[in-house]
């Protein structure tokens, strides 16, 4: 993995160090390129060839699942991603390697045929999962441990991704949705371009982060293959490993080839969390790791359910929601394009953004509850709140045959405050918890936990033309609430095995304001 201890004499901007603004700017544009596929993508596949703007004409339930399989996979192979990054480019040629097959991803799906489409998500799909975890370590490598300003860092990164996927959304959704599918995939190339630019040319500013660890180093951590082969010699993991691969066969013959394929990764992945475990060598170390692997399915509970967003809520948008407005806007006319719903969830992180992370820092000076864990699991609450609004709709709609616009935007309004309590937090709790040699490793299984919540969106999407839109948003309301209140009430054990991981940063914040206090007396 990479180096991620910065210098002190690291140059800063308002406060924060200066390459954190390059990735800032990097991430944006990758972002709006990634978001902007995104709000068409599912639009795309289910509209039919119209004005010469020419869809796929899929059925709901079968776009539903390719975008399942496909935002999936995004994030899934984040892990091979940390992996090299750990163990043959760093992080930060990874971030560039990443970049540049994005580029050529964007750039084919362009291209109006079947090949090229399904050529160009493989690329994002590969693209995404260098650059996407290791940007993200590197972001944690910017501050030294117990820097209290890690969080905020995390949460100016996160607007940063948000301020492109609130201009792709109206961009890329126009584009896509009145000049052509195509033309919109080309445009979100075009901007992972430029965050390819800025990222080359702010190099200076991140020379002392994302470097690949000398060979000694690298060697202190164990390498997967003798991860896997001292599996063979611990024999409750092998057992565990045998029954989850048994279980992947029986899902590969009842569920098909992909599925089967899916199993069998996760049982690999489950066996090497197994044996990163039995080569962390304190206590310490191991109970932190415990908390890092708990805190990951309180990821995929959450995205299991925001992901709705660019599915089955992209596709209500489209269908059940009366996006009429009594006046013309220029170029649109007097209807709102159903993409542009997916901006009000990045402009909200816009707005709110900063309020939020301000919030619970001031919580933590106080001796207020703020642990990581609390913010993630009220998150969790928050958002699936928002689908309470969702309920609403479908009656609204079962009455009337159509739902007013504003119960979507109170439904992204819950779901992005409750983002901004968990999934920035996320971040920095995994920079905080993670082994050192395993950092870049440990950041591609978050993301890989967000791709399963995506997955489990794109079923959960898919399954609501069976079991109506009330269910299943009722459904995740109630599953959300009750799951992330269980976590609450366990939260003083979880916060034992943490160590004190967090603790550090009030007493750092502590120690420079009674320094500067005291600066200030004897001057």
């Amino acid at each position: 993995m990479a180096n991620t201890a910065p210098p002190a004499t690291q140059k800063e901007l308002f406060g924060h160090p200066v390459g954190l603004y390059i990735l800032f700017f990097t991430e944006m544009w990758e972002r709006f390129s990634y978001y902007g596929m995104r709000a068409i993508l599912v639009l795309y596949l289910v509209s039919a060839t119209t004005n010469g703007n020419a869809g796929l004409g899929w059925t709901q339930a079968e776009a539903l699942a390719l975008y399942g399989w496909y935002t999936m996979l995004v994030y899934v192979v984040s892990i091979p991603g940390g992996i090299l990054a750990d163990k043959v480019f760093g992080q930060k040629k990874a971030v560039l390697i990443g970049g540049i097959i994005l580029v050529l991803g964007h750039g084919i799906l362009a291209v109006e045929e079947m090949w090229a489409f399904y050529t160009g998500l493989a690329l994002i799909i590969a693209g995404v999962g260098l650059l996407k975890p290791n940007i993200s370590t590197m972001v944690g490598g910017l501050y030294k441990e117990g820097d209290i300003r890690r969080d905020k860092g995390f949460t100016i990164f996160y607007i940063g991704i948000n301020v492109g996927a609130f201009l792709s959304s109206l961009i890329v959704g126009y584009v896509g949705e009145n000049i052509g599918w195509h033309y919109g995939f080309g445009l979100a190339g075009i901007a992972m371009a430029l965050g390819l630019l800025v990222y080359l040319w702010g190099q200076k500013y991140l020379k002392d982060v994302g470097n690949l660890l000398s060979k000694v180093e690298r060697d202190e951590g164990a390498s997967l293959g003798s991860l896997f082969s001292d599996l063979f010699q611990s024999p409750t993991q092998l057992v565990i490993s045998i029954i989850l691969l048994g279980v992947s066969i029986w899902g590969w013959l009842s569920l098909g080839f992909g599925y089967g394929l899916l199993f069998i990764f996760l049982t690999l992945v489950v066996a090497m969390m197994m044996m990163v475990y039995k080569d962390l060598t304190t206590q310490v170390m191991k109970d932190r790791y415990v908390v890092m692997l708990l805190s990951f399915i309180l990821v995929i509970v959450f995205w299991g359910a925001f992901e709705q967003a660019g599915g089955l809520m992209n596709i209500y948008a489209l269908e059940n929601t009366n996006r009429s407005i009594p006046f013309n806007l220029p170029l649109i006319g007097n209807e709102v394009p159903a993409s542009w719903f997916q901006s009000l969830n990045a402009l909200f992180i816009i707005i709110f953004g900063v309020i939020v992370a301000n919030y619970w820092a001031k919580r933590k000076l106080k001796s207020k509850e703020a642990s990581s864990i609390f913010k993630m699991a009220t998150g969790v609450i928050i958002m699936g709140l928002g689908f309470v609004f969702m309920v609403f709709a479908a009656l609204q709609f079962e009455s009337n045959g159509s739902s007013a616009m504003y119960w979507l935007v109170l439904a992204y309004l819950f779901h992005t405050i409750g983002e901004l309590c968990s999934s920035p937090v996320a971040l920095s709790f995994i920079t905080k918890l993670a082994p050192v040699k395993y950092a870049s490793l440990m950041m591609g299984v978050y993301f890989a936990a967000t791709g399963l919540g995506n997955k489990v969106a794109g079923e959960l999407g898919a399954f609501a033309s069976e079991a109506g839109d009330i269910a299943i948003f009722s459904g995740i309301t109630i599953f959300t609430v009750v799951f992330a209140s269980i976590v609450l009430l366990m939260l003083k054990p979880l916060k034992r095995l943490t160590h004190g991981a967090e603790d550090n940063e009030r007493k750092l914040k502590e120690q420079e304001e009674y320094e500067l206090a005291d600066s200030e007396g004897k001057a």
